[in-house]
């Protein structure tokens, strides 16, 4: 945050027009104010898509992307355990069933093979997690959702600036999005901003984000599947201070990608460390710097390490796997919009030992380093990158 922050938003409070949506039809106010559209603009051209559409908050934008499919209570969207939990979560709001397929535990993202094993009549859409600032195998997914006639969504929201080849993690699904909340690259506090090249995705995404149900019929929207609309609309404060983070963006990816290396140069060749695999034509944008533990012969090895560091520098211990969560552990039918369904309907099986990769990982593996969440300088990441390495080489040396 700096003085453009400071000055963009002090112009918007100085104005008195905090926000310019109304839940009703109008030809401009419908869609939000002059820094929402400025906002959504700028994304346009910074991420190269068609269409951009801010959110509240990142959760909300998932909601209104899988809401925008025009789905049917009951279908199947096949995500990753691997996530944060409003990822599932914005699945179940719609009235479908999240399906857990699990990871590739070199990239911690969505195995594209687990995903087809998993793929039957009820299923709908897949929805990838670009975890940790990598993208997913867009290529291998969208080639399975094109086979098998299925849409592809992206859950970006650690991944802003995160390219395969020249394309941005984010742009490379029918729909997908960031989330610009406080402890990501950029932020404006809360936040989130949808991304398409279909028109037809966009509008629907606009009319759920301001109340859709209020202006259907008099855009002639008729024949639009029904949709239930909300207040998942961006303050024209946040909207100006969006804005104003936009080019501070590439910097700020450029500095993740070079306290990686100074982690990957001090950190390789370590004994029992295995630390993140980035594809060839992949950027990683460094959200949380991965690393797996090998504590084959010592089950409590990851916990010896984080008693001993966890007082030093922030640690990230684990990764929530959605998969077991207790919504998902018992069984209980759902009744929303009228209509009864079961997460058990499909016969779809949750809990430990469905998803083996993210259990491991989750047990026993896996220790991250949030790179984005503080301000560290590369001295910081130099002290933590040796610390780590000297005490985990104490800790295997006695394994």
């Amino acid at each position: 945050m700096g003085s453009e922050e400071l000055m963009a938003s002090q112009q918007v409070v100085e104005s008195g027009n905090l926000s310019d949506f109304i839940g009703a039809w109008h030809e401009h106010k419908f869609f939000g104010g002059n820094r929402i559209r400025q906002f959504e603009q700028d994304v346009c051209e910074l991420f190269d898509v068609k269409h951009a559409v801010s959110v509240n908050s990142w959760t909300s934008g998932l909601i209104a992307m899988i809401a925008a499919l025009g789905l049917e209570p009951g279908d199947e969207i096949i995500t990753s355990p691997w996530t944060m939990s409003a990822t599932a979560m914005s699945i179940l709001h719609n009235n479908c069933i999240p399906v857990f397929a699990d990871i590739n535990p070199r990239t911690y993202n969505i195995d594209p093979q687990r995903v087809r094993k998993l793929i039957n009549s009820k299923t709908k859409a897949v929805l990838a997690v670009d975890i940790f600032g990598l993208s997913a195998d867009m290529a291998a997914l969208r080639a399975l959702c094109d086979e098998f006639g299925l849409f592809l969504l992206s859950d970006s929201a650690q991944a802003p600036g995160a390219k395969v080849g020249s394309q941005y993690a984010g742009t490379l699904a029918d729909i997908g999005g960031f989330s610009f909340n406080y402890h990501k690259h950029i932020h404006c506090g809360e936040g989130g901003v949808i991304v398409t090249n279909d028109k037809q995705l966009a509008t629907r995404c606009k009319l759920i984000r301001n109340h859709a149900e209020s202006v259907v019929a008099d855009l002639g929207l008729e024949n639009q599947p029904c949709m239930v609309g909300y207040n998942f609309r961006m303050t024209e404060i946040d909207a100006a201070i969006a804005c104003e983070q936009l080019p501070k963006l590439e910097p700020a990816v450029l500095e993740k990608q070079h306290q990686a290396d100074i982690l990957f140069s001090i950190l390789e060749g370590a004994p029992g460390l295995t630390l993140p695999a980035v594809p060839e034509t992949f950027a990683h944008a460094y959200y949380i710097f991965g690393i797996q533990l090998d504590c084959s012969h010592s089950p409590d090895a990851r916990e010896q390490l984080v008693r001993q560091l966890g007082p030093e520098f922030p640690m990230v211990v684990a990764y929530q796997n959605i998969h077991r969560l207790p919504i998902f552990l018992k069984k209980r039918v759902y009744r929303q919009s009228g209509l009864p369904w079961s997460l058990s309907a499909n016969n779809h099986i949750y809990g430990k030992g469905t998803c083996p990769n993210a259990e491991v990982l989750f047990d026993q593996t896996f220790v991250g380093i949030p790179l984005c969440q503080y301000q560290l300088t590369d001295k910081d990441v130099e002290f933590i990158g040796r610390r780590l390495r000297s005490e985990w080489e104490t800790i295997y040396g006695t394994i």
